[in-house]
């Protein structure tokens, strides 16, 4: 999956949570500059972040990636 495409995906599942970056960032362990750049799709996040950031999302990972 392209990061731009990862981008819209974990912007989409964020806003449907009505969560900030910020609440997102401090539920998933990283820094709110770090989010708001894969939001940008400009980083594609290892493995491990992904599983963080699914948890904080209430989601698998597979939906993230969907």
């Amino acid at each position: 999956m392209s990061p731009e495409r990862f981008a819209v995906r974990l912007r989409m599942l964020r806003k449907r949570r009505n969560m900030t970056q910020e609440t997102l960032a401090k539920k998933a362990g990283v820094s709110r500059a770090y989010l708001s750049r894969l939001e940008m799709g400009r980083h594609d996040p290892p493995l491990s972040r992904l599983r963080k950031l699914a948890k904080a999302l209430g989601v698998p990972v597979t939906e993230l990636l969907g």
